[in-house]
């Protein structure tokens, strides 16, 4: 971790606002922030380009151990630095799901070997297995994963007294996925009925239905508040939902919530052009639905953005409706994604870090991590916020090869990442490999 690197004439954006300084890292951490540091070790000149803290992502699916035809912590973490993520949190649904404390350990000892990115893992729940959730170390799990609808396997939890048992018992942050199941079930069985396995695409935002989101996700709410349960609900994707939630200061919160790229950058109108590429769930709904979560984002309803970076492979996304996986890879994606709403007006460019670093950091209470302050680890990112590019084969990282945002233009493009002080990639190649450190937590 030794090693000094002088950032030189770049605009940080931090802690909402903008301002021109240089940064000196050492051993692997911010060691001074002042606009006159003298050169020391690796100079980089980052005159014109912009400076914010690296992306956290709090919701990913690296499909390791079990589903590594898909991808991997080595694969998907590389993807992750070349678009600017620093920091994730991978959950529970691989194959073993992870179900205990012991299985949760063997995903962190893949990532101390491969993570190219800093890492932390779910511990996931079922309806019988209280006992592992009560004995987590809540300094090193980042949170309990909690299926209140679809899943696969025994991770849904179905069953009333082991949810009530759940929120009381959980000792960290409790995350959900929130749809209901016999909503979902009723419905697709019915465009089944009308149109076999060819449902065409599009119907998928109303069989993973609004109201099928709202009911689920009222239920986690009243279970947290019954049983003063820290929540966090995941990919929120109605308008409906967001009564649901306040405004007030992420550190006053009990609940909280998160848009996913997807959710935020495509609505239903893109369907027809984008196919199955995005069939996610909780589904991509209507426009208004992604007009009014880019509004809550802003006023902080919403509190910050993730990706639920989910591969398949591009035969499984080309199959019929009923046989095609829900899910698309977009870690890669992130930062663009979000300088783009920027570009476009939609967002403003001092807020992205609340959305994208800092109040991740502080509801999981990450240990120095998600700022750009003295003496915090140097997980950052550069980018160029006047470089259009248009995504395509050649310049997607994903080992599964394909991404929804093909064909789309950008106006922004990362230059380089930071991971713990290493520059690790510049300029659309990586440089340091396997650099990650697990994520702790200040609980």
């Amino acid at each position: 971790m030794s090693g000094r690197t002088t950032i030189k004439n770049c605009k940080i954006v931090n802690e909402g606002e903008v301002i021109e300084s240089d940064l000196l890292l050492e051993d692997g951490r911010i060691s001074k922030i002042n606009s006159t540091i003298e050169a020391q070790g690796n100079v980089i000149d980052a005159e014109g380009l912009y400076l914010l803290p690296g992306v956290i992502d709090d919701q990913v699916h690296f499909r390791e151990p079990g589903l590594t035809d898909k991808g991997s912590i080595k694969t998907e973490s590389l993807s992750a630095i070349a678009g600017g993520t620093t920091s994730f949190m991978d959950m529970p649904n691989v194959i073993p799901p992870t179900l205990t404390n012991d299985l949760w350990k063997q995903k962190v000892q893949i990532a101390e070997k491969y993570a190219s990115a800093n890492y932390s893992f779910y511990m996931g729940s079922s309806n019988t297995n209280i006992e592992e959730i009560k004995s987590i170390d809540s300094s090193l799990v980042c949170g309990l994963k909690v299926f209140m609808g679809s899943s696969t396997g025994n991770l849904l939890v179905d069953n009333e007294d082991s949810l009530n048992t759940i929120f009381k018992e959980s000792p960290v942050l409790i995350a959900t996925h929130c749809e209901d199941t016999p909503i979902i079930k009723e419905l697709e069985k019915s465009y089944f009925e009308k149109y076999g396995e060819n449902i065409p695409v599009d119907l998928h935002a109303e069989i993973r239905s609004r109201g099928s989101c709202l009911k689920s996700s009222k239920k986690a709410v009243d279970l947290a508040t019954e049983h003063n349960a820290k929540l966090h609900i995941l990919h929120i994707s109605t308008e409906e939902e967001l009564s649901l939630f306040s405004n007030q200061k992420i550190e006053e919160k009990l609940i909280t919530a998160e848009v996913c790229v997807p959710h935020l950058y495509f609505s239903r109108e893109d369907y027809p052009k984008k196919g199955s590429l995005i069939k996610c769930n909780p589904s991509i709904k209507e426009k208004g639905d992604q007009v009014a979560l880019r509004r809550a984002l802003k006023e902080g309803y919403i509190d910050f953005v993730a990706t639920d970076h989910a591969p398949h492979s591009l035969d499984g996304k080309s199959n019929p409706y009923m046989e095609c996986p829900s899910g698309m890879p977009s870690i890669q994606h992130t930062l663009l994604v979000m300088l783009e709403l920027v570009n476009q007006g939609e967002l403003d460019l001092e807020d992205i870090p609340t959305y994208t670093s800092h109040n991740v950091s502080s509801r999981f209470q990450i240990r120095e991590r998600g700022f750009i302050r003295e003496n915090y680890w140097a997980d950052l990112v550069l980018v160029d916020l006047d470089s259009e590019q248009n995504i395509s084969k050649e310049n997607i990282s994903y080992f599964c090869g394909w991404s929804p945002f093909e064909g789309d233009t950008f106006h922004s493009k990362v230059i380089s990442t930071f991971v713990n002080g290493k520059l690790v990639y510049n300029e659309g190649r990586i440089l340091e490999s396997n650099q990650g450190m697990q994520l702790e937590f200040s609980r």
